[in-house]
């Protein structure tokens, strides 16, 4: 996906400020009232499908081939009850200067301040006079004992949380836990009386051209309806797990949180962010799907926390020039750069092994893989299939956790060398040995073999793919090198093959990548 400016990308949320001392002018969140969308009827279902635990939907299903709905008031009518408005409160301290609050580090309220150009931000000067600053945003009720749904960024950073239900009623809630890296929150509500709740659907059966619904709260202006088509799925925005579907039903602030339907009645999204030049809804809007969401949920619900799988390897995609030079049939799959300490190398994988099936599962590309072992439990044994020069192979891999793992990185090598021996050109650049004085100079482990590059032709292949000066050639078709002459050995290997390409592994700063360099060129 072509990558999106963080300019115009927005989180969908809504912000109001009350000064700590009552300053007139300051914006007042509305007191919660009950809706008139809903009949009482309606109220009446919806209170005792709560009462029996069962989800809220649509009355009647959806009409397959139906061109368009009639309306969407009965479908609104029938999962409103279950759509909640939040408010955070948050404690901000007021720079000295008197010309805007100033917020904590890392705090969302900075960015949607600094988005609507409010004087003083970013905060410049010392903290001064507390201020309330009150967030809003949407949320949906996803049991009858009072979980609910919204995004991390609407309650990060809260003092208080108050949950708004469309009855009017308001109760406070506390976080269960929360996902930063899919922007999922869970929270819990105590309730005397069963709560009208809606259930999550299969995001992966949505279509391209499907009819949708969103429900929320934007701008603070109370419940409020929106609908549109998906417009496109498996968007990826900046995260690791993203899986977003596009919408062009409204979305504004305010909206973050809320659900989007579809005719069924069925979440099948979190609205999140939208892309906008004003901050206002230019119809591009994100929902994270609801089978990322739920799978998330799960696991907040019952640990507090993630619990993602970990398989321990740097990938990265295997291109068409590198497919041909592997003698590969597909362009599918996920190459291993580099297999730390982990459970990938327990398994005995190997760099440069393909992996082509997951848990039973064809593996496209490495977002899916990532996806797919972030959705294994920890601890779980799964069998992974990779491919080699000898043919497929099957690999039993007990999975780590992968939030334990993240707490240790790769250690950096040193400085670009500035290689002080003669070397040859190959493959458009130029080369010399791995010596003890560039070791040492590169801050490099000892046992470092391998090629340096110190050159490479601006009109060469090599410089297209982006090799630079200071990287690392340590394989050449899959074999160590050491020297040119094992270079040169794996380039006539391959043109005797009769491919058009060598796959080489670079490393640049300690970190891995595979390179597939038409053999043609000296």
């Amino acid at each position: 996906m072509k990558s999106l400016s963080p300019r115009y990308l927005l989180t969908a949320s809504a912000l109001a400020v009350t000064v700590g001392l009552g300053i007139a002018g300051a914006q007042q969140v509305q007191e919660a009232q009950p809706q008139e969308d809903v009949s009482p009827e309606a109220s009446q279902r919806a209170q005792e499908a709560a009462n029996n635990n069962e989800p809220l939907s649509a009355t009647a299903p959806a009409i397959p081939g139906q061109v368009m709905p009639d309306s969407f008031a009965n479908l609104v009518e029938q999962v409103a009850p279950a759509v909640v408005n939040i408010t955070t409160t948050a404690v901000v301290a007021q720079p000295t200067n008197g010309q805007g609050p100033t917020f904590p580090e890392g705090s969302p309220f900075s960015d949607l301040f600094r988005d609507f150009g409010f004087p003083g931000m970013p905060g410049e000067g010392g903290p001064g006079m507390p201020q309330r600053s009150n967030a809003l945003g949407s949320g949906f009720v996803i049991s009858a004992d009072g979980y609910i749904v919204t995004n991390n960024h609407v309650i990060e950073g809260a003092d208080e949380i108050e949950i708004e239900f469309y009855s009017g009623e308001t109760l406070p809630a506390k976080v269960v836990g929360t996902d930063p890296n899919t922007d999922v929150a869970l929270l819990k509500v105590e309730s005397e009386d069963a709560l009208p709740f809606v259930k999550f659907g299969n995001s992966n059966d949505a279509r391209v051209g499907d009819w949708v619904l969103a429900l929320g709260n934007p701008l603070g202006q109370g419940f409020s309806a929106s609908s549109g088509i998906v417009s496109a799925r498996n968007r990826e925005l900046s995260g690791t797990y993203d899986d977003y579907l596009q919408t062009d039903a409204a979305i504004n602030r305010g909206n973050s949180g809320g659900p989007l339907f579809n005719l069924n009645g069925e979440v099948i999204g979190v609205n999140t962010a939208i892309l906008s030049p004003n901050g206002g809804s230019i119809g591009i809007g994100f929902s994270m799907t609801s089978n990322v969401v739920s799978s998330v949920v799960n696991q907040l619900k019952q640990f507090g926390e993630t619990r993602r799988g970990w398989l321990g390897v740097k990938i990265q995609d295997v291109t068409p020039d590198m497919a041909e030079a592997l003698g590969l049939t597909a362009e599918s799959g996920a190459m291993v750069t580099d297999v730390p300490e982990g459970p990938a190398r327990d398994a005995g994988m190997r760099s440069g092994d393909i992996i082509i099936s997951f848990d039973g599962q064809d593996v496209a590309d490495t977002r899916s893989l990532v996806r797919r072992v972030a959705e294994a439990p920890a601890g779980e044994a799964v069998d992974v299939v990779v491919q080699r020069e000898g043919g497929p192979e099957t690999l039993n891999v007990t999975l780590g956790r992968r939030e334990t793992a993240e707490g240790t990185g790769d250690e950096n090598s040193g400085p670009d060398a500035d290689g002080q021996q003669s070397g040859g050109e190959v493959l458009g650049m130029t080369l010399v040995p791995i010596t003890p004085e560039i070791v040492a100079d590169m801050g490099l482990p000892r046992d470092t073999t391998g090629l340096v590059v110190q050159e490479v032709n601006a009109e060469s292949e090599a410089a297209e793919k982006g090799l630079m000066p200071g990287d690392i050639l340590t394989e050449a078709g899959q074999q160590p090198v050491a020297s040119l002459s094992d270079l040169n050995d794996r380039i006539a290997q391959a043109r005797d093959a009769g491919r058009k390409s060598l796959l080489v592994l670079i490393r640049r700063n300690g970190e891995p990548r595979f390179v597939a360099l038409p053999v043609g060129e000296k």
